[in-house]
């Protein structure tokens, strides 16, 4: 298998093959999930499971069951379409890079530090690839929508500046709050922001559709 069998097909390609939605969402948002229950349950963890607790603290296991939990999720992701996706593979090596190195040294901040990265590399990937002339969001969101090649530029565009305001974000709250609000705002504060970015991204979505078959836009 060559390199390039590893990676999933070009949007619109005959060899794409899709998750459904919804088991795409869920190896997606698991993760994090685990990463949230962990850090919250992590002194009750340690009890049940005492060779845990040599991980350290509460933020410690969980990212150690974040890792798993990503590892666990790409595997899966391979097992069913035998390609890994682009972006969450991008997320799961930064994972477990920073992962590994919160559990080896015993030092919060590399895990904290992890959106940050990840979100810059995003922003990086994509507005880099306009550079070049090429949308690389249409990888993520082909299967959903229809657009014009305008249409993905402005899109892509906007959610490389969004990645930017992300990874900003994470600075902000990371070096001035607790680390169980850090925890709280990575999950539970994040989805909503970016739900409603989405949302407004509606407009540039419906102007720049493609008309499917029976000439109605998607």
């Amino acid at each position: 298998m060559t390199g390039g069998d590893m990676f999933e097909a070009k949007p619109g390609s005959p060899e794409r093959r899709e998750l459904n939605p919804l088991l795409k969402l869920a190896l997606e948002l698991g993760p994090l999930m685990v990463f949230f229950f962990a850090n919250s349950r992590g002194e009750a963890i340690a009890d049940a499971f005492p060779s845990l607790a040599g991980l350290g603290g509460p933020l410690f296991i969980a990212t150690a069951a974040f890792m798993v939990a990503t590892a666990i999720a790409l595997s899966v992701s391979w097992a069913l379409t035998r390609k890994l996706p682009i972006m969450p593979l991008v997320s799961g090596v930064v994972v477990l890079v920073f992962g590994g190195l919160t559990l080896w040294l015993q030092d919060e901040t590399f895990i904290k530090v992890k959106p940050t990265i990840v979100n810059g590399l995003f922003a990086f990937i994509l507005l880099g690839g306009l550079l070049f002339g090429r949308s690389l969001l249409a990888y993520v969101f082909d299967s959903a929508f229809r657009l014009t090649d305008a249409g993905w530029r402005k899109l892509t565009l906007a959610w490389g500046i969004y990645f930017i305001a992300l990874a900003i974000l994470n600075e902000i709250v990371w070096r001035n709050f607790s680390t169980d609000f850090w925890v709280a705002f990575k999950v539970w504060g994040i989805m909503p922001i970016t739900f409603a970015f989405t949302l407004a991204m509606l407009p540039i979505i419906m102007k720049n559709s493609l008309p499917d078959e029976q000439g109605k836009k998607h």
